[in-house]
């Protein structure tokens, strides 16, 4: 596999791993990022975990025909439950939602005490990663949001910090890096959302029981997109 075949989403995740990684690529799929990487970078050494048996048996297939079978070890099974303790510096976490990202984080904490670097590419929810993130040691020092075949996606990463971050409602929401750029890719997608929140509250409010602290959630959220757009 060559870097041309790599999708735009994962050669942004895989810009923000430094030089001579020593990462675990969880929910890895066919072990196209740790081969690319690896492929790149000669010091590069990964750990691909995938839960199910297909792609896991892709993983492995793809690694052995690409002569990395040294340097790329796949593994089978949930989330980072595939670490020893102190096994890798980085970790990343794409292709997933956000909510289910952090509790992959949550659920393997006793993990990361080695990790210095955590970078995720949610599909949707990044404001949940980043109040994770705020809430357990790590400070966002890079985001980037991508159009790609009709699909945004936003990529986080960040660093332990002994400095706890303290983002605001709005950094939350949509990316304090992000905010400072607003690419077109960040307007088209907030945009989006402003309909798709306008669209659950009108559904809501004809609702038989209308969910008013969701309701006033989403016409919060509205007003803040609405801010940062205009």
């Amino acid at each position: 596999m060559n870097g041309r075949l790599l999708s735009d989403r994962l050669k942004s995740v895989a810009s923000f791993l430094p030089e001579g990684a020593v990462f675990a690529d969880i929910g890895s799929d066919h072990a196209y990022l740790p081969v690319y990487v690896c492929r790149q970078d000669q010091q590069a050494l990964a750990i691909a975990g995938e839960l199910n048996e297909g792609p896991f048996q892709s993983a492995k297939r793809n690694v052995e025909e690409q002569g990395l079978s040294a340097r790329i070890a796949v593994r089978k099974g949930n989330g980072l439950s595939i670490l020893k303790a102190n096994e890798v510096e980085q970790v990343v976490i794409a292709g997933m939602g956000g909510s289910l990202i952090t509790d992959i984080l949550e659920n393997g904490k006793n993990k990361l005490s080695t990790v210095g670097r955590i970078i995720t590419q949610p599909n949707l929810e990044a404001r949940s990663i980043r109040v994770w993130l705020q809430e357990n040691g790590y400070k966002l020092i890079g985001e980037d949001i991508i159009e790609e075949a009709g699909h945004i996606y936003e990529v986080l990463a960040a660093d332990k910090s002994e400095v706890k971050a303290a983002m605001n409602e709005v950094e939350l929401l949509c990316g304090p890096f992000l905010l400072k750029e607003k690419s077109m890719a960040f307007i088209n997608k907030w945009e989006s959302e402003i309909k798709k929140r306008e669209n659950v509250v009108y559904q809501m409010r004809h609702a038989s029981s209308p969910d008013k602290a969701k309701i006033d959630q989403f016409k919060e959220e509205i007003e803040i997109i609405k801010g940062v757009l205009a």
